[in-house]
């Protein structure tokens, strides 16, 4: 039976958190439409000392830990880097003409991906921060990016209901398959990279065979609306998943079964949509519409 102590509670931000970061294992970055990165740390139970205001509503975080900087994409379509060594922003890129729902880093092939509600996806050097690839995905938004675990192909989640497989470092694009009715929203490959996981906007939860040219595994109506978001636990043994119905749902990644369901009225949970989550040795982190960043401690009761 698995269970969830709420830990952590982060009120602060004045719009919805759409983008949640680890800085380090203490320390957890949140991005919200009210333009502000706000950090919390997860030692003191309190806010830390990051705090950076943008042009824009903040839609996605990435840290490239060996370099050192935040990438942060916004609702305009820039992605500002910011050297946290010399704390301050170094670069803007211009790379889409709407909102950057996800970014992702390669370290071991120099590159970054980014995810536009322009329907195209970025391809970056991480080095020179400067753009080496550009490609229409779908008609719709891109949403979600996933990397390999080897790093030796990204998932990429598209608003037309496809996932496209794109190897790395050449970027040629070697699968491409209908997932979802609807827009795919987020894409997840398990840690040892046997299956991807897939969420839609039709609130259906999927898993892919990677060692079997993505045949589908299983499919799961697991939330009663959009499912924005999916992470595994530091283990693998788990994942959860974050959806519109107000809900995160903990899920077996073995047996890829329902396990325990985390939610306001039960667990103290969010009051609207859960847009993002993260998941380290400390806790599950989940944030949403209603502002707030929440964390919890998951754990089994025999």
């Amino acid at each position: 039976m698995l269970l969830a102590e709420k830990k952590y509670a982060f009120t602060g931000h004045a719009g919805a958190v759409y983008a949640l970061e680890f800085l380090s294992p203490e320390i957890v970055l949140s991005g919200s439409s009210d333009r502000f990165i706000t950090s919390w740390d997860l030692v003191k139970n309190a806010p830390g000392k990051l705090s950076a205001q943008l042009p824009a509503p903040v839609y996605s975080l990435c840290f490239a830990r060996e370099l050192n900087l935040l990438l942060a994409g916004t609702g305009a379509g820039s992605i500002h880097v910011i050297d946290l060594a010399q704390k301050q922003e170094i670069k803007i890129l211009r790379l889409h003409t709407a909102q950057v729902f996800d970014i992702r880093y390669s370290h071991a092939r120099g590159l970054f991906f980014t995810a536009g509600g322009d329907g195209q996806l970025a391809v970056c050097s991480l080095e020179k921060l400067t753009l080496l690839a550009s490609r229409k995905i779908a008609v719709g938004k891109v949403r979600s990016i996933a990397v390999h675990p080897q790093e030796k192909e990204i998932a990429v989640a598209a608003g037309d209901g496809n996932v496209h497989v794109i190897e790395l470092p050449g970027l040629q694009e070697t699968n491409v398959f209908a997932a979802h009715d609807g827009s795919v929203n987020a894409v997840c490959y398990h840690p040892q990279g046997h299956y991807l996981l897939s969420g839609g906007k039709d609130a259906h939860l999927k898993a892919w065979d990677c060692r079997n040219n993505f045949a589908e595994m299983i499919s799961i109506p697991a939330h009663n609306y959009a499912l924005y978001d999916i992470v595994f636990s530091p283990d693998g043994k788990l994942f959860a998943t974050a959806s519109r119905d107000k809900t995160v749902k903990i899920w077996d990644a073995e047996k890829i079964g329902f396990g325990l369901r985390i939610s306001k009225e039960k667990s103290e949970g969010h009051m609207n949509s859960v847009n993002r989550l993260l998941w380290n040795e400390t806790a599950l982190i989940s944030a949403g519409d209603d502002r707030s960043v929440l964390g919890w401690r998951i754990r089994s009761e025999q």
